[in-house]
């Protein structure tokens, strides 16, 4: 919602706000005489209702953002001048004029435009949330996969098996798989609907919205397949333990890689065009590329306890590896 607040005379304000359809036929238009006349009790019952404050005073402005705020809203206050400063720094963000604002309105403020134009506000907010939500995707899927990194071991211990990675995998996992996919989903660009979302709160946890589950239950499942494909692989070869670290090594970096395209979206993993980032896409093929070195490259083979696979294990592996972006991806729902 965006309310004018200014010192002009109120048929001047009146005016200018109905040629940008500021006021709707039931919109109330408020005077700093009438202002002056209210309690703070009494403004606060009304200020949902109005939409043009007129010739008011930079105490009016300060007590116009107060009572927003006592109605739960985050307030944004523009100004240029030093009568707007004390109400842009009292509003939750602060925002000034880059070219006719003044020093103090500018140290008041927490978002300076530089082109003093009002339409860049939205796409500073765009930005923001979308940065917000890369930010998101990029804890959900390094922690989904530690998740799952330490819940393939921690069961093999309690299962009394042998040990399904060794430490060498684990960091090549780590700095290769983990790395270049999650840098890569900080460039993802912002969702179709992204300005159509309510504004989140403030006091919101960064694990809100169900990314807590989400990071539990991927990070169970990857962590499942993985050691389900090293049993799986032990029992058909039992003398032969690298070439089941092998197959679970291969598992865990195919089931992330996977993954990592369930991370664009809270609702589905159908609901992005995979092809969107092209940064991601890279990501992904540089990072299974690396991984069918380590696996076939001779000299790297005992550095990384590897062996070579034919194709048919490889069929298992994406298979398995993709159980836990089908189970949950299609039915990911957005919790409120």
């Amino acid at each position: 919602k965006t309310v004018m607040i200014t010192g002009d005379h109120v048929s001047t304000a009146t005016a200018i706000a109905r040629q940008l359809n500021l006021v709707p036929a039931n919109g109330r238009v408020l005077q700093g005489q009438e202002l002056n006349q209210m309690s703070d009790d009494e403004l606060h019952h009304i200020i949902n209702d109005v939409y043009v404050f007129a010739r008011v005073s930079p105490e009016h402005k300060l007590r116009i953002v107060k009572a927003y705020q006592a109605h739960g809203h985050v307030v944004a206050m523009t100004g240029d001048g030093v009568n707007d400063a004390p109400a842009i720094k009292a509003s939750d963000i602060g925002i000034s004029m880059g070219k006719s604002g003044t020093d103090v309105t500018k140290e008041a403020s927490s978002l300076i435009l530089m082109d003093d134009h009002f339409a860049t506000i939205k796409s500073a907010i765009e930005e923001g949330r979308n940065i917000y939500e890369n930010i998101r995707k990029f804890i959900r899927y390094l922690l989904a996969s530690n998740v799952g990194e330490i819940l393939v071991m921690l069961f093999a211990m309690l299962l009394a098996v042998r040990l399904p990675l060794v430490p060498v995998q684990i960091l090549w996992v780590n700095l290769v798989t983990d790395g270049l996919p999650a840098l890569a989903l900080g460039l993802d660009k912002p969702e179709k609907d992204v300005m159509k979302r309510p504004p989140r709160s403030p006091k919101e946890s960064i694990f809100s919205r169900g990314l807590g589950m989400k990071i539990l239950s991927r990070g169970l499942l990857i962590g499942l397949v993985t050691l389900i494909a090293f049993i799986f692989a032990y029992n058909k070869q039992p003398d032969h333990l690298e070439y089941a670290q092998t197959i679970a090594f291969s598992t865990l970096v195919m089931a992330q890689l996977i993954h990592v395209f369930d991370c664009r979206s809270d609702r589905s993993v159908f609901a992005r065009n995979p092809f969107g980032n092209l940064y991601l896409i890279g990501a992904v093929i540089s990072s299974l590329l690396l991984l069918l070195v380590v696996v076939y490259t001779p000299p790297l083979q005992p550095i990384f306890h590897t062996v070579s696979l034919p194709l048919n294990e490889w069929l298992f592996i994406v298979a398995l590896s993709a159980i836990p972006t089908i189970i949950w991806g299609p039915g990911s729902k957005v919790v409120k």
